[in-house]
């Protein structure tokens, strides 16, 4: 893109308006294309989040089309679920650079104008291409019918879905959801198993306080009903080309859900490894899935299974689950996987990365 630190600038300028910029730009877009309206959600916060967000990657990436086009083309294929078409990035367009005009007053130049309409076409036609060449093979989103739901804790239940289409995914990206009792209020879920001959996929869920489609899954799904699942995306935690390294697996809550995923796509495809999978629970409610864990087990000898509850998992002040990982084993030239709330995820990889564990073999995904 051309500047691309000139986009970074006026971005992180704009950004300091704050959530005044989001509002702006959605309220715009709006005014100015009133039938893209129904694609959002009624409670747009988590939306604008996720505007940013987006906004933010592209800008930090704009000079680096490796990491920059893969994430565009992914967009490209997630919007689909939204019956997104080619003609609504002319007013998305239109409505940012609307958006930029207004924070930027003065400082918004013709040169800085035609550096951002530049920017903003190839992004466009990178998702719109992705989009098209996605729909040659995939729907836009996957229809999938709950065949059971399990209530594994009073604020927690594991959903097994059975999808109307086969989907190519890996053990640790994720899918969005909606309910049917949200329509347009999406949110991410990582499978906890590889793609399946029998086309089901299970996922943890737990409902989070003030949540909206946590709550509607834990609590108000039934069997038989149908959810809608977005394509799959994300690659932070799915495992990496490193020639079969050792792993250790780190999860708290449900973020076990993706490291389960992970060990069944070993047993399935390898290669051969040895695999430590830590699962942390405020206490013994919280390993919820042990039976299948010590199912895994028992069947793979590669596999070992260490629960950490109470103190061993961390304390109100401090959520590292690395201390006891780290008095283990030396755990020497091993890919770590960390997953779990976010408190956790920063705190583990913060004493794992002190302790000396290399950057490149830290594996981790802090929106759960």
């Amino acid at each position: 893109m051309s500047d691309a630190q000139a986009l970074r600038d006026s971005f992180a300028l704009v950004g300091k308006s704050g959530d005044e910029v989001p509002r702006y730009f959605y309220s715009y877009l709006f005014i100015i294309a009133p039938e893209v309206r129904p694609m959002f959600p009624v409670a747009m916060g988590a939306q604008r989040d996720r505007l940013v967000a987006a906004l933010g990657r592209i800008v930090a990436e704009a000079d680096d089309p490796d990491r920059l086009v893969p994430y565009l083309r992914q967009l490209g294929r997630d919007h689909r679920k939204f019956q997104v078409v080619a003609q609504h990035y002319e007013a998305v367009g239109q409505a940012l650079l609307a958006t930029l005009a207004y924070f930027l007053g003065e400082a918004w130049t013709p040169q800085l104008q035609h550096g951002w309409t530049e920017a903003y076409a190839l992004v466009a036609r990178t998702m719109v291409q992705a989009a098209e060449a996605d729909g040659a093979v995939n729907p836009a989103w996957w229809n999938a019918e709950v065949v059971r739901h399990e209530q594994r804790g009073f604020d927690l239940a594991v959903l097994t879905l059975r999808l109307d289409h086969p989907m190519a995914y890996r053990a640790g990206q994720s899918v969005m959801v909606e309910v049917p009792s949200l329509p347009s209020t999406w949110r991410s879920f990582t499978p906890a198993n590889p793609p399946r001959a029998d086309g089901t996929v299970e996922l943890h869920v737990r409902a989070i306080d003030g949540g909206l489609v946590s709550p509607a899954l834990v609590y108000g799904l039934r069997q038989g009903d149908v959810l809608r699942l977005g394509a799959p995306v994300g690659d932070r935690l799915t495992l990496q080309p490193s020639g079969g390294r050792d792993l250790v697996l780190i999860g708290g809550g449900t973020g076990l859900a993706p490291l389960r995923g992970l060990v069944e796509e070993i047993a399935q495809h390898g290669p051969p490894r040895r695999v430590n999978l830590f699962v942390g629970a405020r206490d013994r409610h919280g390993l919820y899935d042990m039976p299948a864990l010590r199912h895994l087990a028992q069947a793979h000898p590669w596999l070992r299974v260490t629960p950490l509850v109470g103190a061993d998992a961390g304390t109100v002040d401090n959520r590292s689950l690395a201390g006891p990982v780290l008095r283990a084993a030396a755990w020497s030239g091993c890919s770590f996987y960390v997953c779990g709330s976010p408190a956790m995820v920063s705190a583990t990889v913060r004493d794992l990365a002190d302790a000396g564990i290399p950057h490149d073999l830290l594996h981790f995904e802090e929106a759960r």
